[in-house]
């Protein structure tokens, strides 16, 4: 945990789930020019009066800050929600103050302040610009931040093309702020996203089905290629078993199990609310009448009972934003043991350099090799 200090107020806070050695802060640079600028003497400060919608919060940095203007924070990040829960509780301050909408809520219908954390993926900014763009009005104070590093022409252009007349800041410890000023009269043109595309041929039991694709997915126009790779190597299975595609992004690992063997009981669970939406969306086109499954938005395998599952896919993230980190990987393997019945089985697919066959056999005991290529290794640890 660690203490933000701004015009607005002195705040403890942390990420979500909170770890004692947790290298990285609950805010940044950007987060803090963006603070500054609403209380900007020079510029005049912002008036916050009306409706301060917060798209982007990446861990409640923001809204705890101005939770004194009753902000509705818009994001797609499950974590996201529970850090501003759990920031907003150990400030003292009244839950309530701020709204919480997924990415997938209906935006509020007038937005009179609209402050942008620039998210790494550049098909969500489009995606909730254009969803936010009818709520704004020619009065309406937009400002977005991110670090240098995160804003590119194409940031802009998005701003520009979607919002209206755009400029940025000077640079401030590598942080930057952008300015767009709404015009009513831009056309107002659907979000391109959801985007669907069809399944290569050889990818086993989901060749040629298709996989939808809400904003902000991982590799949300093409399969990536580690998932490729897993596909080819997924186990079998028969009979009424209990699997999870943990981590399931638009859920082609699920979809395949449950074409494998319709009998079985698949759970769909992602951190992001676009990701488990992709993943309802793929397995309602392509599953086998009568497959079963649930779709989970959640931290892991919390929501599973303990002991209940037989087979957990997993192909981890190893990026938080833009902090590369095994934090997230290591957080799934030891939550599908617990949820894992005994004999029952973790399959990882991951990068050759992340070594997770180390966590592996710390949390496991164990750790086999199923496949492997120059890039990727498919790893299989089996609850003894």
């Amino acid at each position: 945990m660690n203490r933000l200090t701004t015009s607005q107020g002195t705040f403890e806070l942390a990420r979500f789930p909170e770890h004692p050695r947790d290298p990285f802060r609950a805010w940044d640079a950007a987060d803090e020019y963006l603070l500054r600028q609403l209380t900007d003497a020079e510029t005049g400060p912002v008036d916050l009066s009306g409706t301060v919608a917060v798209l982007g919060d990446r861990w409640g940095a923001l809204a705890t800050a101005l939770a004194a203007h009753r902000p509705v924070q818009i994001s797609d990040s499950y974590l996201a929600r529970r850090a501003t829960e759990a920031n907003l509780g150990r400030n003292g301050l009244d839950p309530d103050s701020v709204t919480l909408l997924s990415s997938r809520d209906t935006p509020p219908g007038r937005v009179d302040v609209l402050l942008v954390r620039v998210p790494k993926s550049l098909a969500f900014l489009e995606d909730q610009l254009h969803r936010l763009a009818p709520a704004l009005h020619a009065g309406t104070v937009v400002i977005g931040t991110g670090m240098v590093k995160e804003i590119h022409t194409s940031t802009l252009k998005l701003f520009e093309r979607i919002i209206g007349p755009t400029r940025t800041s000077l640079a401030v410890r590598k942080a930057r702020l952008i300015f767009c000023t709404p015009d009513p009269a831009l056309p107002r043109t659907p979000s391109p996203w959801p985007y669907r595309y069809e399944l290569p041929g050889d990818v086993g039991p989901v060749s040629g089905r298709t996989a939808v694709n809400h904003a902000g997915i991982f590799c949300a126009e093409r399969l990536d290629i580690g998932t490729r790779f897993f596909l080819k190597h997924l186990p079998r299975r028969s009979g009424p078993v209990r699997i999870a595609d943990l981590g399931c992004g638009n859920g082609v690992l699920g979809l395949s199990a449950a074409l494998a063997n319709p009998d079985a009981h698949i759970t769909f669970v992602d951190e992001s609310y676009g990701a488990v939406a992709s993943a309802e969306e793929t397995f309602r086109l392509g599953a086998p009448e009568g497959a079963k499954a649930d779709f989970l938005v959640g931290d892991g395998l919390t929501g599973p009972a303990p002991g209940s599952l037989d087979l957990v896919l997993n192909n981890p993230p190893f990026h938080s934003h833009t902090a590369t980190t095994d934090a997230t990987a290591r957080t799934m393997f030891t939550g599908a043991r617990t949820a894992l019945r005994q004999g029952g089985e973790l399959w990882v697919v991951g990068n050759r350099h992340l070594s997770y066959h180390t966590h592996l056999r710390r949390i496991f005991g164990n750790c086999t090799t199923v496949a492997g290529d120059p890039k990727f290794v498919v790893l299989r640890a089996v609850k003894r």
